[in-house]
């Protein structure tokens, strides 16, 4: 769903809405959902709209038309709206739901209204989604869905959308959400195309997934299966981890509620709410970080004893939080961390996040290519955490399986292996390089690790990473095909698809 929503022209009833955001990004759920027919409490006025969908609307539309992260701008309108905890809990379900579906209910929107979405103005069309997933996807009473949809499309579109608004949710009303998502599975083209629509992923992320599964050892006659288990995975919202900065807080410390995690060492699992409401949080101590990216900073750090005057860099460093954990493993064995980020706002991200480690690292705004040659052999230790497709966080940020193409796949890889050359340039001889992505696909992964080996040959070896992550914790890892490299898996590890693999610099 990359294409552009924001033409005028809406026409009242079953009349055009004007046309907007392209349809390429058309897959669906496959939830069947509980019976929206039970009683709910009843709506407010229809001149007045719950704050929570309000909220979730406005995070919708910031999605689409700025490119704006979920994760970052859903909770500071919540604490700007000082919602309470249930309205904060639905404004989240309403908002990560929607964004996570909207393939298919794109699907079921084009199905009900009997016109492509692109034909559909950008503001009508958030609407929808929003009122599909509550529809179809949630507890919520009919009428309180529809209702305040229509009211949503009054104050956000035009008076002349509503009766559009109004005829295709009350069309989607008509028909039972398992139907529904029968005809839009019978409406798709190929195996992929009705994956896509049982799953709400893009078929391309679904091809680049199987390529993944089968580059990581998957035999052949379970790459069917675990496809189903990751993509249902990606439709599960992610508990909430954290990290307890070493040196700083013991994990046990932590706060009441939260549980050790599974894999990291430093790692906790939350309790449900607002984690900035846990001390150690809102004191920098404790970050909500995913395990995957724990592990890929500790892989860095662990992979053998450190030295006291070493020079660390994070080359890639926004917004931070494998920065505060580098930094803190830095301080306890006498290193010192400079992290580079060259995108002025993410560079005050990474700033923030390392606030509170005493003799916090320095944070470069510099071109990330070009540090190698600049500080040619300066370091002992560089983090590479590649700018990616994002394909490894669907769970946690679910509009990015609709911000990417295939056609981005291209330019992130070239720019990663000018990151990775930059690195090995700046690498003293003897050093580690962490090569590191949130994303499966295998050209940013298994690819990018022999494009490396090959254009260093006799400078640089690969090292085993899999026997590294194994010495960071008791329990057992699942790993995949027995190779250096790691790649994790939300179906397998309950972390983000992140990738890992580890050099030294001969």
């Amino acid at each position: 769903m990359t294409g552009d929503r924001n033409r005028d022209g809406v026409s009242s009833g079953a009349g055009r809405a004007g046309a907007g955001r392209g349809g390429s990004g058309r897959a669906a759920s496959g939830r069947r959902g509980p019976d929206r027919r039970k009683p709910a409490t009843p709506s407010p006025k229809p001149s007045e709209v719950q704050p929570a969908r309000r909220i979730a609307l406005e995070v919708i539309t910031a999605v689409r038309v700025d490119d704006a992260y979920a994760n970052l701008l859903l909770p500071a309108k919540i604490a700007e709206a000082r919602l309470d905890s249930a309205d904060a809990g639905l404004a989240t379900e309403l908002t990560y739901g929607t964004l996570r579906m909207r393939g298919y209910y794109d699907r079921v929107i084009e199905l009900a209204s009997g016109r492509p979405t692109a034909e559909i103005d950008g503001a009508v069309l958030d609407v929808l989604e929003l009122g599909c997933h509550q529809l179809l996807s949630m507890r919520v009473a009919t009428h309180a869905a529809v209702n305040e949809s229509v009211e949503l499309a009054r104050q956000t579109a035009s008076r002349s959308s509503t009766g559009f608004v109004n005829g295709v949710l009350r069309a989607i009303t008509r028909t039972p959400p398992a139907e529904w998502l029968d005809r839009a599975m019978e409406s798709a083209g190929d195996d992929d195309e009705r994956l896509a629509v049982a799953a709400s992923h893009p078929a391309w992320v679904i091809r680049a997934f199987r390529r993944a599964l089968v580059a990581d050892g998957v035999p052949a006659d379970d790459v069917a299966f675990q496809l189903d288990e990751l993509l249902e995975a990606d439709n599960t919202p992610a508990r909430i981890s954290l990290a307890a900065l070493p040196g700083l807080i013991d994990r046990d410390d932590v706060g009441d509620g939260t549980e050790p995690a599974a894999l990291s060492p430093i790692g906790l699992l939350a309790p449900t709410g607002d984690p900035a409401s846990i001390p150690a949080v809102h004191d920098g101590v404790a970050r909500v970080q995913d395990e995957g990216s724990q592990l890929a900073a500790l892989a860095l750090t662990r992979a053998r004893p450190v030295q006291a005057g070493e020079r660390w860099l994070d080359l890639c460093a926004g917004p931070g939080g494998k920065t505060a954990v580098l930094a803190a493993e830095a301080r306890l064995g006498g290193a010192v961390v400079t992290a580079n980020e060259p995108v002025p706002a993410r560079a005050g991200l990474v700033r923030r996040a390392v606030s509170a480690i005493p003799d916090a690292p320095e944070v470069w705004e510099r071109d990330g290519t070009t540090i190698g040659s600049t500080e040619p052999e300066s370091f002992d230790r560089i983090l590479v955490d590649a700018p990616c497709t994002g394909l490894g966080a669907l769970r946690r940020r679910p509009e990015a399986r609709w911000r990417k193409s295939p056609a981005d796949v291209a330019d992130l890889v070239a720019l990663q292996q000018r990151l990775i050359d930059s690195a090995v340039e700046a690498l003293k001889p003897g050093g580690l390089l962490a090569y590191v992505t949130c994303s499966p696909h295998v050209a940013e992964t298994r690819g990018q690790v022999q494009g490396a080996l090959r254009r260093w040959q006799g400078s640089l070896e690969q090292l085993d990473t899999q026997h590294v992550l194994r010495t960071l914790t008791d329990d057992p890892i699942t790993l995949g095909a027995p190779d250096a490299a790691v790649q994790l898996w939300p179906h397998r590890n309950t972390t983000d698809a992140m990738f890992i693999a580890l050099f030294q610099k001969l």
